[in-house]
């Protein structure tokens, strides 16, 4: 997932690349705790991974033939030890671009810095990794900053200094491959948060489904407010939203709402929007979050090209488990938001339901109905 972009990325092909940080020449860091390789093979150092990994270095290198690459560790993943530091931050100087691989080193029950039985209590990010990110970003070379870690981390200055952010998590055999795609331009990034990315490494929920008392507001002295919500991505082009029109805005406890709108890509390449649906229940018998997804849909679509998006969105995906432990719809106000995230709303149109309380079962329609037309 493309998080931020200043316009640094797509590289221009750079003459002098520094790949710095602790996951730059490390094959297993696109592997979580649970793939064969970790799970086995970290016990048995001797023996062959058996398949191919690729690092980030490789993979820059085949990326970007005609530049030169220079790789610093600067630290370890979980280290202590700031003596590589200084290193890194001189070769960041003579570089063009400096590409950060920070994240982290998956493992089971402590021998890793994420994965089973390896809990953090902070979100920060690992060692000395984010002294690491604040010296570059201090070093005046733009820093595109890369993620290949097992949980959202608190990026400090980096959500508003970095000159991109790329957060991969942990991708499988091929990640590294395309992380240097997407760098390079030879991918359009389209991936979407299936998380939010704090703010601030001590503030929990950063869940984008708490509820109104859980979010920032005058009853709590802490603001969880992520740094990157739930649903966010960036590509290299842009989608503009516009002419929608409701069919059905009201509807029975057991019927549907019906709506259309346009989706044109605006940019000079082809790319993927996702669309994304989400309900607000402001009144319910059981305290519900603010917000909730119950649909999505991505497009493609070439430069230029209006695809006019037509959604029939079932009353039971507004059910909810009442007081009695039964699945339920109740009737009502709501409003459905028309979004690029659960931070992006496009369209906010109020809804209601009407009718009496319907009791559904494993029968329910669990997923809006979209029809994409090319114009």
């Amino acid at each position: 997932m493309l998080l931020r972009n200043d316009g640094s990325l797509p590289l221009a092909r750079p003459r002098r690349i520094a790949l710095i940080g602790p996951n730059a020449d490390e094959p297993t860091a696109v592997l979580g705790c649970y793939a064969f390789p970790v799970h086995v093979g970290g016990q048995h150092p001797q023996v062959p991974l058996g398949i191919e990994l690729p690092t980030l270095r490789e993979a820059l290198e085949k990326e970007f033939p005609d530049s030169e690459l220079r790789v610093v560790r600067g630290v370890t993943v979980d280290g202590t030890d700031p003596g590589g530091i200084a290193e890194a931050v001189l070769a960041a100087r003579e570089a063009e671009v400096v590409v950060l691989a920070l994240g982290d080193r998956a493992g089971l029950f402590g021998r890793g810095t994420s994965g089973e039985g390896c809990d953090a209590p902070t979100l920060e990010l690992p060692g000395l990794q984010q002294r690491l990110l604040d010296e570059l970003l201090d070093s005046g070379t733009p820093v595109v900053l890369t993620l290949l870690a097992g949980r959202p981390y608190a990026l400090g200055r980096a959500v508003t200094e970095a000159a991109a952010i790329v957060q991969c998590f942990f991708p499988g055999e091929a990640g590294t491959q395309a992380l240097a795609g997407v760098l390079s331009g030879r991918v359009n990034p389209s991936g979407r948060l299936p998380v939010s990315v704090p703010a601030h490494p001590g503030v929990q929920p950063s869940t984008y489904l708490a509820a109104r008392l859980a979010q920032a507001g005058e009853v709590s002295s802490t603001d969880p407010t992520p740094a990157y919500g739930f649903g966010h991505g960036l590509g290299y082009t842009e989608f503009a939203w516009s002419g929608l029109t409701m069919e059905t805005a009201d509807a029975g406890t057991d019927g549907e709402f019906a709506f259309a709108f346009e989706l044109r890509n605006t940019g000079g390449r082809s790319g993927g929007e996702t669309v994304q649906l989400y309900l607000h229940d402001p009144v319910a018998s059981v305290v519900q979050p603010v917000q909730r997804l119950v649909g999505y849909r991505r497009i493609a679509a070439e430069p230029g090209a209006r695809h006019r998006v037509e959604v029939r969105l079932p009353a039971d995906l507004a059910s909810f488990t009442g007081r009695d432990g039964r699945r339920i719809v109740e009737p009502g106000a709501l409003e459905l938001r028309i979004s690029a995230s659960s931070t992006d709303v496009r369209f906010a149109v109020p809804l209601r339901l009407t009718g009496p309380v319907r009791p559904v079962d494993h029968t329910r329609r669990l997923h809006p109905a979209f029809t994409v037309r090319e114009l």
